[in-house]
């Protein structure tokens, strides 16, 4: 079961457009499990060796860069970020709730 969650997390992943930000908890609540966002975590920390999961667009549910250590080297995950056009200060995604991308709402 645990390869099926983590496989249906990064095709979730996969749809989060670029310049959008989405959450482990956004993810987890969409694929019905909401009290898992860790679990989420544990999925995206397995999805830095596949170029077709754009990782660095989940964050934790303050747009923090939580899971930046995952990355070679760690400030890749803000400058992917930067590069799409969303602001990164201090580890933190600015304007969070206009770059948050909600799978609930979006993927309805």
């Amino acid at each position: 079961m645990k390869d099926s969650f983590f496989q249906d997390v990064h095709e979730v992943a996969k749809l989060v457009p670029k310049g959008r930000v989405t959450s482990y908890g956004a993810i987890a609540k969409y694929l019905g499990t909401g009290k898992s966002a860790r679990m989420v975590g544990w999925a995206m920390n397995q999805a830095h060796t596949d170029p077709t999961i754009p990782a660095h667009r989940v964050v934790n549910r303050l747009g923090l860069l939580s899971g930046k250590m995952h990355f070679n080297p760690p400030e890749s995950m803000a400058q992917r970020l930067q590069a799409e056009g969303v602001r990164v200060l201090d580890d933190q995604v600015v304007n969070f709730d206009i770059h948050f991308w909600n799978p609930m709402k979006e993927l309805s």
